[in-house]
């Protein structure tokens, strides 16, 4: 039996999935299990390389999984994709199959078995999440102070630019995403007082005491990392999810204003009321779920 993490991913969607998966399968490698992660494109695999987990195989969509995956095999799912084309075709498939979700009120149809952020009261088909890597537990005694932002991995719609006033009102530093353009970045080193390049992605967020981020995963990962941490909110995240960023001491705005943001800052609360669940306990309960 092989184990599969299909995350999606591309220049619309990012990496946060992408690092979601490398997470799950380097807790589960520690346990003894192996698991194949498949990808939407080259660059992915690069990202994963570089965050410690090689040979990711490239796939075009959901419907190509069952190309790799064979009969009895596990596999995780973790996209945006429609899964209605094939989730009961899986679930029959693969034992077991999961799948990985932000939405807490997604219940279980065909028998597969949820990760997602808030298990319901007696729900033995779901698994809570997040999944942050152990790497980012490492508490930095040394920090610098100044604000890191970190939009996600691309900014199509040049939300920087059209909200530049904030971006020079505030002097922080840019942490680029994988699928930035070039041109763009000229653009925006006239903006932010630094620019950092993907490839220290990890390394920045343990060394910064504070960090400004729209990417869901990136709050997550940096409050893991004992940073402060506020959140941009995109209006359509679930509120039991929202409810449980709070409780990791993750505050949460709407705007982007230099006066909430900074207000933001002076009201995170640096203990919080709940710790991020370990990736090794989500690994260990994952492994209990698997037919090996």
């Amino acid at each position: 039996m092989a184990n599969y993490y299909y995350a999606y991913s591309g220049h619309k969607y990012g990496l946060d999935r992408v690092r979601r998966g490398v997470a799950l399968i380097k807790g589960l490698r520690e346990e003894g299990v192996e698991m194949q992660l498949l990808v939407n494109d080259f660059r992915a695999g690069l990202a994963a390389k570089e965050l410690g987990v090689e040979g990711a195989v490239t796939i075009e969509t959901i419907l190509d999984v069952d190309a790799m995956a064979q009969r009895g095999d596990s596999v995780v799912l973790d996209t945006p994709e429609d899964i209605n084309l094939r989730l009961e075709q899986y679930a029959s498939e693969f034992e077991p199959l999961f799948c990985v979700t932000d939405r807490c009120d997604e219940a279980s149809r065909f028998g597969e078995i949820l990760l997602k952020p808030v298990c319901l009261e007696n729900e033995e088909q779901c698994i809570e999440t997040p999944l942050v890597d152990r790497d980012y537990f490492s508490q930095n005694a040394s920090r610098e102070e100044r604000i890191l932002f970190f939009l996600g991995d691309a900014d199509y719609d040049k939300v920087i630019l059209s909200e530049r006033e904030f971006f020079e009102s505030v002097e922080m530093d840019l942490l680029l995403g994988n699928y930035f353009f070039v041109k763009y970045e000229k653009v925006l080193s006239e903006i932010f007082h630094k620019l950092y390049e993907p490839e220290e992605y990890t390394e920045l967020l343990l060394a910064r005491s504070r960090v400004f981020t729209a990417s869901m995963q990136c709050a997550l990962e940096a409050r893991a990392a004992g940073a402060s941490v506020v959140y941009k909110r995109k209006g359509d995240e679930d509120a039991s999810l929202l409810k449980r960023l709070a409780e990791y001491g993750i505050i949460q705005i709407d705007l982007y204003d230099k006066e909430y943001l900074l207000n933001a800052f002076t009201l995170c609360d640096n203990n919080g009321k709940k710790g991020i669940k370990p990736i090794d306990k989500v690994a260990k309960e994952l492994i209990s779920r698997l037919s090996l």
